[in-house]
C-alpha cells in the first residue's frame, strides 16, 4: 500500500463515505488534474465525468484562471468583508446582478452552498419578522429535496440518508410532493406537460400560506434525488402562487447555475425571478470554496436602517466576499462569454443524450435516460416494466462505479441513478469514452451477476 494511502486512511475521515468500504476500495490519491482528466500518484488516469462533485466547470488547470489566480494573488490574497471590500469582488457583484433574473440587485457573499442556503431561510424568515408577519415561520421544501447538510440547510432536505437522524434537531417544514416524471401518476407527456403534479404544491400554499416565509426549491433539477428533471411549468406556477400568497422563492442554483442545464441558470427556462438565489459550485469553477446570495431590493431595504432600530443582518463569514475566488468567478465569467459555453454546452448535451440513448436505452436494467442541458442521468432499476428500483443496500450503482473506476471513468452514482456532468471544455472523443465506458461498465455488472 502507497504511504500516502496510509496515512489517508490513519488520519482522514472523508464525507458521505462509509469508511469501512475505503478498506476494499483504497482511496484514489490525485496528483494533477487536466482538462476533464485526473492523474493519480501511479499516474492512472481517469475521466471526471462527474466535474469532481459538480463545480469544475471549466477543466483542471485552466490556464486562464490559472493566471488569474496568479494575478490577483500579487494584489490582495483576502481581505476581512466587513467595511472593507476588494475589486474583484465589486467587479463580480455588478456582473452577477446582470446576468441573474431581474429581481435581484443584491448580493451578499459566503463560502459555501450550505451556508447560502442558511443565509436565504434566515432572510426570509428576518424579513417577516420585521414586516410583522410574525406567523410566517415556516418554509416548504419538495419530496427528494437536497439543499445543504448544515442543521437549516438539511431541515428543508428531504433524502433520509442525510436528515433522518438529525430530526429531532430540525425545523418543522412542510414537505410537499414534488414532480418525479419518469414515475408520474399523471401520465407525463413532455409535449403535454402542464406540470399538474403542482396540485400538490398549490394546496399546501393555499391551506397554509399564512405560516410560511419561503418556497426552497432546486430549479429544473433535483440534484441528489437522482437527477429528476421536471417541467418548467412548476416553476412558472409555483411564482404566479408565491405572488398571490406574498411568500419568497429560495431558487437553490447552487449545482445547476452557471450553464448546467443548457442555460446561464436554471430558472432562466421557466423565465421566472425568484427572491432568493443562491449559487456556489460553478460560480468559481471548482477552484476555491465560495457561494453568494442574490435577493432584492425590497428585502434589501427591509433590512436598512440605524443600527439601534435593530434591523441590521448580524450574519458573517469569515471568507466572504474573498478576492481570490471573486478574481477566478470574473475570469471564468469572461470565459463563458468569449467562448460561447452556454452554445457550446447545448452542442454537447445533445450529443451526450443521443450517444447514451443509443447505446445505454436498450439495456434490460436502464430504466431511463433523461438529460438536459449538459446533464444525462441513467437510473438502473430492478424491474424496467415496473419501474421497480433495488433496494438501497444493493448498492447496484457504487458496484458499476466501482468497475468504471478500473476503466478509467469517475461516475460517483446517486444511489442507482449513474450520470454525466463532465467540465464544459470536454471533446467528442472524451464524450465517446465517458458513454462507452459507463455502458461497458453497466454490462460487465450484469455478466458477472448472471454468472453468480
Amino acid at each position: 500500500m502507497n504511504s500516502y494511502v496510509e496515512k489517508d486512511l490513519k488520519y482522514i475521515w472523508h464525507p458521505c463515505s462509509q469508511m469501512k468500504d475505503y478498506e476494499e476500495l483504497n482511496p484514489i490519491v490525485i496528483e494533477k488534474g487536466e482538462g476533464v482528466w485526473l492523474y493519480d500518484i501511479d499516474g492512472k488516469r481517469y475521466l471526471d465525468c462527474i466535474s469532481s462533485w459538480w463545480t469544475n466547470t471549466l477543466g483542471h488547470s485552466n490556464k486562464r484562471i490559472n493566471e488569474a489566480i496568479k494575478k490577483q494573488i500579487d494584489n490582495i490574497e483576502h481581505v476581512i468583508f466587513a467595511n472593507f471590500s476588494n475589486k474583484p469582488a465589486i467587479e463580480l457583484a455588478e456582473k452577477l446582478v446582470d446576468i441573474t433574473p431581474e429581481r435581484l440587485k443584491k448580493v451578499f457573499f459566503s463560502d459555501n452552498g450550505s451556508s447560502a442556503v442558511e443565509i436565504a431561510l434566515k432572510m426570509s424568515f428576518h424579513y417577516n419578522m420585521q414586516k410583522g408577519n410574525t406567523k410566517k415561520k415556516r418554509f416548504v421544501a419538495l419530496s427528494d429535496a437536497y439543499h445543504g447538510e448544515t442543521l437549516g440547510a438539511l431541515s428543508v432536505c428531504d433524502i433520509d440518508e442525510f436528515n433522518e437522524v438529525y430530526k429531532p434537531l430540525l425545523l418543522d417544514t412542510f414537505r410537499v410532493q414534488g414532480p418525479d416524471c419518469y414515475r408520474c401518476k399523471y401520465g407525463f407527456n413532455r409535449e403535454s406537460c402542464n406540470a399538474e403534479c403542482f396540485e400538490e404544491m398549490e394546496k399546501c400554499l393555499t391551506q397554509n400560506h399564512m405560516d410560511i416565509s419561503a418556497v426552497i426549491v432546486e430549479p429544473m433539477v433535483q440534484g441528489a434525488a437522482g437527477m429528476k428533471i421536471y417541467s418548467p411549468i412548476y416553476l412558472k406556477k409555483l411564482r404566479y402562487f408565491c405572488d398571490i400568497y406574498d411568500i419568497h422563492i429560495i431558487a437553490d442554483e447552487i449545482a445547476m447555475g452557471f450553464g448546467r442545464t443548457g442555460k446561464m441558470f436554471a430558472c432562466n427556462h421557466a423565465d421566472i425571478s425568484p427572491d432568493f438565489m443562491c449559487l456556489s459550485k460553478g460560480i468559481s469553477a471548482g477552484y476555491m470554496p465560495m457561494s453568494v446570495v442574490m435577493t432584492t431590493e425590497d428585502i434589501y431595504d427591509c433590512f436598512y436602517g440605524d443600527y439601534k432600530e435593530r434591523k441590521t443582518f448580524i450574519h458573517s463569514h469569515t471568507y466572504s466576499g474573498n478576492a481570490m475566488g471573486c478574481a477566478i468567478a470574473l475570469e471564468s465569467l469572461k470565459i463563458f462569454e468569449e467562448d460561447n459555453i452556454i452554445k457550446k454546452n447545448v452542442e454537447k448535451g445533445e450529443l451526450i443524450k443521443k450517444l447514451t440513448l443509443e447505446k445505454a436505452e436498450s439495456l434490460k436494467h436502464v430504466g431511463e435516460v433523461r438529460s438536459i442541458g449538459m446533464i444525462t442521468a441513467i437510473e438502473i432499476v430492478k424491474n424496467r416494466d415496473t419501474k421497480e428500483s433495488y433496494p438501497f443496500e444493493m448498492r447496484v450503482g457504487y458496484e458499476i462505479y466501482k468497475i468504471a473506476l478500473k476503466k478509467g471513468l469517475v461516475l460517483r452514482p446517486i444511489g442507482n441513478v449513474l450520470y454525466f456532468i463532465p467540465p464544459y471544455i470536454i471533446n467528442n472523443n472524451e464524450i465517446e469514452f465517458m458513454v462507452n465506458t459507463c455502458v461497458e461498465s453497466i454490462e460487465e455488472y450484469y455478466k458477472k451477476e448472471c454468472k453468480e
